[in-house]
């Protein structure tokens, strides 16, 4: 059952909103985001690149069908989440259902909140807050268990390297049952979808961690695949950059995906700049410039691409139909690529995992 207790959120412009508490009973703090999906918070709030975020759901009725067990399927990969813990600093909802019901149904999301010390908050007009923050841009915030008179001060989990928190610190191999290539996969916040989708591809993959030094590896491999993460890119770009330019230079396929997609452009001389709100939903719509196709995309990122300063060689690939920004970048030569979506969506339509197909082409 919930707590009940009462809860606040606090922004950083003064607002202080009372709710009552359905996860852990406790203090936390991060930037308040949110997410338009109306399912999926099982995926949403494992996703790494959540690390350092209080995420609001704006569909009104969450915790539904509970959440699912923790099967591993083979090689160690969880089968129903996208990292092995809960990313998310708080959870913000409108109605939460504390009686799920589904087949897979192991614990309900309270509990499950719970087990990892994360706080979660209902009854509270997420529709109204999210309104908020679509006119002021996302903001600061804090979940604390007691009404305070003092907000104090907010910390910036963008001012800090997120990514080095959520990559792995050690070498880990995949091997699928048959092996057709072999990636070098840095993990800046890997989603565990990622990895399904290559293994299913007979696709081997040495994860490294995201300083690992591409020039020394003692690994064979066919191409090289950069993860989505959390944060601001820029506090990592001058460690990856050199890795990048020494795969586009020595003609090494390169994919990225979201944070992956911001390095790349770092890397070749491109600007990044943090959006007012960010792309967090299952319905963004994305333009392939080279053939005028739409697709319907899943994203989650706070920072877009500048593609103003493109060098020679290099063209805009995809654009979002909403804002017109930029949602990839190719080369001419067709062997480096990136997009700020997430083709493996998870939650999300499945209209871009055929990128994962384009990169297997080139290896």
């Amino acid at each position: 059952m919930p707590d009940n207790k009462d809860i606040y959120l606090l922004l950083e412009d003064g607002t202080y909103i009372k709710g009552k508490s359905f996860g852990f009973f406790g203090d936390s703090e991060g930037e308040v985001v949110f997410n338009t999906g109306m399912t999926g918070y099982t995926e949403y709030l494992t996703d790494p690149s959540y690390r350092g975020q209080i995420l609001i759901s704006t569909y009104p009725l969450i915790g539904n069908y509970g959440i699912p067990d923790d099967t591993k399927e083979e090689l160690c990969i969880k089968k129903y989440i996208e990292s092995d813990e809960i990313q998310v600093k708080g959870f913000v909802v409108s109605e939460y259902c504390d009686t799920p019901s589904h087949w897979n149904k192991q614990q309900s999301l309270g509990d499950w909140l719970k087990r990892y010390k994360i706080p979660g908050i209902y009854g509270i007009d997420t529709r109204s807050l999210t309104q908020k923050l679509r006119e002021k841009g996302v903001m600061l915030g804090k979940i604390v268990t007691k009404k305070k008179q003092e907000i104090g001060q907010f910390s910036d989990p963008n001012l800090t390297n997120l990514v080095n928190e959520v990559s792995t610190t050690e070498i880990k191999i995949y091997t699928p049952k048959k092996i057709k290539r072999t990636i070098i996969l840095y993990d800046f916040g890997i989603k565990l979808n990622i990895i399904r989708n290559f293994l299913k591809r007979d696709t081997k993959i040495i994860r490294v961690p995201w300083d690992y030094d591409l020039t020394k590896t003692e690994y064979k491999y066919d191409g090289v695949f950069l993860s989505p993460g959390p944060g601001d890119p820029k506090m990592i770009a001058e460690t990856v950059s050199s890795n990048i330019l020494y795969c586009i230079n020595h003609n090494i396929p390169l994919f990225g995906i979201c944070l992956g997609n911001q390095l790349i452009s770092l890397s070749i001389g491109c600007n990044t700049y943090k959006l007012k709100y960010g792309h967090r939903s299952v319905n963004q719509p994305c333009i392939n410039l080279l053939n005028d196709q739409c697709y319907i995309t899943s994203q989650n990122h706070g920072f877009a691409v500048d593609d103003t300063n493109l060098p020679q060689n290099w063209r805009v690939w995809m654009k979002n139909a909403n804002d017109n920004t930029c949602e990839g970048i190719i080369h001419t030569s067709g062997r480096f690529f990136s997009v700020q979506f997430h083709p493996e969506a998870n939650p999300g339509p499945k209209d871009t995992e055929f990128l994962f197909d384009e990169f297997i082409k080139i290896l």
